[in-house]
């Protein structure tokens, strides 16, 4: 019989590609990205004893990563107003010709879902993800009717980013 510990290790290797795509999605800083990896495996790690097998593994992980994801993008949003910074786009060089144009795309997209509000940015990773609405409602603590409705504003939001961005 495996110990807590190697199945939470067993737990968080199977699963740390949600850690990454949360983290991702609310911090576009790799720095920070770190930090809030670490803070996730933390708060994972000290709620794994009250894991009750009711929901998947993956279903209790996105649910743990996007609170905290949350809390810690509130917090490193109010440190960042006072600090001043250079816009990334103002120190962006012009990048080889042959670049994927798919590549693009997907920063392109990560780039407006880190514009999203936190509860939006949830949904849409989720999304992402394939989860069905029933899932991301039990996910994020919203009912299936408002995911979708949610869903549909956060669609039609990031068509009229693309197409002014490609205008």
């Amino acid at each position: 019989m495996m110990k807590q510990e190697e199945l939470f290790l067993t737990v968080l290797s199977d699963h740390k590609g949600i850690l990454y795509k949360v983290a991702r999605a609310y911090c576009p800083d790799p720095g920070h990205r770190k930090d809030l990896i670490q803070e996730i495996t933390l708060q994972l790690w000290r709620s794994f004893d009250k894991y009750h097998g009711k929901f998947k593994y993956s279903t209790w992980i996105y649910k743990v990563a996007l609170n905290v994801a949350i809390s810690y993008y509130r917090k490193i949003s109010k440190e960042q107003e006072r600090v001043f910074s250079i816009s990334d786009s103002i120190l962006n060089f012009p990048t080889d010709e042959s670049e994927d144009i798919y590549q693009e795309d997907i920063r392109l997209l990560y780039r407006f879902i880190e514009g999203l509000k936190p509860i939006d940015k949830a949904i849409m990773l989720l999304y992402l993800e394939e989860k069905s609405h029933q899932e991301m409602a039990k996910i994020i603590g919203i009912s299936p009717s408002n995911v979708s409705t949610k869903l549909h504003r956060i669609k039609t939001y990031l068509k009229e980013q693309f197409s002014q961005h490609t205008a």
